[in-house]
């Protein structure tokens, strides 16, 4: 997806310059917003293939912009991924839990950026392309269809970022087997992407809670990873 269209919202003109430069050769449209409601508007008139968003924005925050953006079903499914100062545990799941698909945590390198918009934007690509083999699966209250991008829990329709999607699909596919954190970012973001262990456990636990009574279904193997258990 070279052509792809990067919204970048982050009130620093310094970082803005920095992204800019960054992603020169990647061939992507950029364009930049100082505020939570200018990157809105922007978004609005001129739609997006992948957002970055600061939390900490003057005005309208970013978490709030992130839940007026994932409320309206044009952005539903668009990857935002959150740049923030604020690297604590409950700002990260709060982050998740809204919608955001991933984060990265300031200072940080516009090399580890620019893969995750380009993992991101993969994903996003392969949803659409709606490849053959990306069947519907059913384990349990559990229904996940990749082609239609839906999931539910007894027949009620759950509110998952496409990071948490993907993961989901993953588990689903390959039920009973136990996966190491490293296995899933490859399965989820492709090869060599440049993720903590600490951020799948982060984003297990968002997607646990977001699953209720079937989030027990998403077992932790101590000393090697996760598994999805069939009920």
């Amino acid at each position: 997806m070279n052509k792809a269209l990067i919204v970048i919202i982050e009130d620093d003109l310094e970082i803005q310059e920095m992204l800019s430069l960054a992603f020169a050769g990647e061939g992507w449209e950029l364009l930049a917003a100082k505020t939570g409601e200018e990157g809105i508007a922007i978004l609005d008139r001129e739609g997006a293939d992948c957002i970055i968003l600061d939390i900490m924005l003057p005005g309208m925050d970013g978490l709030k912009t992130l839940k007026i953006m994932k409320s309206r079903p044009r952005y539903k499914h668009t990857p935002v991924i959150m740049a923030t100062a604020r690297g604590e545990e409950a700002d990260i799941i709060t982050g998740l839990e809204l919608g955001a698909d991933d984060y990265v945590v300031k200072p940080y390198s516009p090399r580890v950026l620019k893969a995750r918009i380009r993992a991101a934007l993969r994903r996003l690509e392969e949803e659409q392309e709606g490849a053959p083999e990306n069947r519907p699966r059913r384990e349990g209250a559990l229904k996940i269809d990749p082609l239609r991008h839906e999931a539910s829990r007894d027949g009620e329709a759950l509110d998952l970022s496409a990071t948490e999607f993907a993961m989901l699909f993953h588990f689903m596919s390959h039920p009973d087997i136990v996966f190491s954190r490293n296995q899933i970012i490859a399965a989820v973001h492709g090869p060599d992407y440049p993720v903590t262990d600490r951020s799948v456990d982060v984003q297990v636990l968002a997607l646990r809670k977001k699953l209720g009574a079937a989030g027990e279904m998403l077992e932790t193997v101590r000393g090697v990873g996760y598994r999805f258990k069939r009920p």
